[in-house]
């Protein structure tokens, strides 16, 4: 097996490319993995799609992201929450692209792109703004729209645990799209607050296997958002 541990964040997130598409874990906070994000606003990396549940709050983690100009396109479910700042205005401004999709939706999208499946049809949106230029069809009465699958270069997630050896366990609803974004990526990056020796996670507890895993950092403290945002805190 694999010893998947690197050194640090700055290391995990080593070989980003301007333009990848990064699939970020985060339900709001839960689950954020702010110290990957921030080594990717050092790295430098640009021109990048993201898919996250929203587009982060305050001026850390990934409202940081988007502020410093590195994004070119969000796909997500939230554009606008409480204390968002980065987005609202790049996106009236006209320097960032949105694609919006229902949050459902959006799971099922990066479900279909790890199992492989190209497309399938959901009468969610339909007969709303979102059905424009999409293939519609009838099922016994109920019209429905074709959605793609959604798969990405990278996935920046956050674990509460792994193994050498990339097998995860969440905190609590921290697993939110995180498992699923892992089987949709080329490259699956993982911050964990524990990292242990093979063996020494119960494999009936584990949520995402190592196979989906690429790189795993330890972050023994990680930040929060809430709390960076309470206290101002802006990154870099």
């Amino acid at each position: 097996m694999i010893d998947k541990r690197v050194a640090g964040p700055v290391q995990a997130v080593a070989g980003i490319t301007d333009g990848s598409t990064v699939m970020i874990g985060g339900f709001g906070e839960a689950g954020s993995p702010i110290e990957l994000i921030h080594a990717l606003i050092d790295q430098g990396a640009r021109g990048l799609t993201v898919v996250n549940n929203n587009t982060g709050t305050g001026q850390v983690g990934l409202a940081a992201l988007i502020r410093a100009g590195r994004v070119d396109k969000m796909i997500c479910s939230y554009p606008r929450s409480a204390n968002s700042r980065a987005f609202p205005d790049l996106y009236r401004a006209g320097h960032i692209e949105l694609e919006l999709v229902p949050q459902g939706t959006l799971a099922e999208r990066i479900r279909a792109g790890g199992a492989g499946i190209p497309a399938f049809y959901t009468p969610t949106a339909a007969g709303t703004d979102l059905e424009d230029g999409k293939e519609q069809r009838d099922f016994d009465g109920t019209n429905c729209l074709l959605e793609h699958a959604l798969s990405a270069d990278f996935a920046l997630i956050k674990a509460r645990r792994a193994d050498w050896h990339g097998n995860l366990v969440y905190n609590k609803t921290a697993r939110n799209f995180s498992p699923l974004m892992a089987a949709a990526s080329a490259i699956t990056i993982v911050q964990a607050a524990v990292v242990d020796r093979p063996g020494s996670i119960d494999p009936e507890t584990v949520i995402t296997p190592g196979i989906f895993v690429n790189r795993v950092v330890g972050v023994p403290d990680p930040a929060h958002e809430s709390q960076l945002v309470a206290e101002g805190a802006v990154y870099p």
